[in-house]
């Protein structure tokens, strides 16, 4: 791949990044960030954040497939990317039955928008999937860059790097909290997990990984988030997070929960960067 994703990013919701947060993130010697909470339309705050930084790539974890027609995404793609070339990385997906009024057949849909992304001109190599089962996997090998999972564990992240095979892209999301109080840790993350609980592919892919119906009861047990949200202080979140790399990750996008965040991008920063 031309574009250079670097070992550690970060996962946060677009409405949540501007300018100077992605300036701040590139400073601290994070090479990406991951746009989360389906950003779509003509991704103009892409824009914006490549021209505050130098080097930093943005890329979209993930444009929702249900919310924009491929020639749409397509043109803001080679808005953004003739600016910036090497730069930016499309990642989309299917989003969530729960959510999405119109989700159907969701393997069929990808498949014809991945359709619609080459008829339009965006090349597999600028483009991600995300993607938790194998069949999903499977298709952005074949298709894309390679695979963002997200709310995933090291396992899956080894399962899936024997799919995808070498040369293939794999950027899965983890939650941390970086704060030694364990009852205070797991209360944090514990309001983000149990939004996903309500989610089927999300419950799904977890059970595939061997959490039970009474891991994910209620708004999960302890084991449960203490595999989805890392916690502790920063050298044990960071040998959390470099368990992805050592299970086949090339690149891990850490979404931290803390309320203020950068206390702990900073602290991360210096075990991991």
């Amino acid at each position: 791949m031309a574009i250079e994703l670097g070992k550690i990013g970060i996962w946060r919701h677009y409405a949540q990044v501007d300018a100077s947060f992605a300036a701040e993130a590139e400073k601290l010697g994070y090479s990406a960030i991951w746009l989360g909470g389906s950003p779509g339309g003509d991704l103009a705050y892409v824009d914006d954040l490549l021209a505050a930084t130098d080097s930093l790539v943005v890329a979209t974890g993930i444009v929702n497939i249900w919310q924009d027609e491929p020639a749409d995404i397509a043109k803001a793609y080679e808005r953004i990317t003739g600016k910036y070339p090497d730069r930016f990385l499309l990642g989309v997906g299917a989003g969530h039955r729960e959510a999405t009024k119109e989700y159907k057949k969701p393997y069929a849909a990808l498949v014809d928008y991945l359709d619609g992304l080459d008829a339009a001109g965006v090349p597999v190599s600028g483009r991600a999937l995300a993607a938790l089962g194998p069949k999903v996997v499977k298709l952005s090998a074949d298709r894309t860059a390679g695979a963002h999972p997200y709310l995933v564990t090291p396992e899956h992240t080894r399962d899936a790097r024997e799919i995808l095979g070498a040369g293939k892209l794999l950027a899965p999301e983890h939650k941390v909290v970086v704060e030694t109080d364990t009852e205070k840790a797991r209360a944090i993350g514990r309001k983000t997990v149990k939004f996903y609980l309500g989610l089927s592919n999300y419950t799904a892919n977890l059970r595939k990984l061997g959490f039970t119906d009474e891991d994910l009861a209620g708004e999960g047990s302890d084991r449960l988030v203490d595999a989805l949200v890392l916690h502790g202080d920063a050298e044990t979140v960071a040998r959390g997070l470099s368990a992805h790399l050592e299970a086949g990750a090339d690149h891990v996008n850490v979404q931290v929960l803390n309320e203020d965040p950068w206390p702990a991008y900073r602290a991360l920063a210096s075990e991991l960067l």
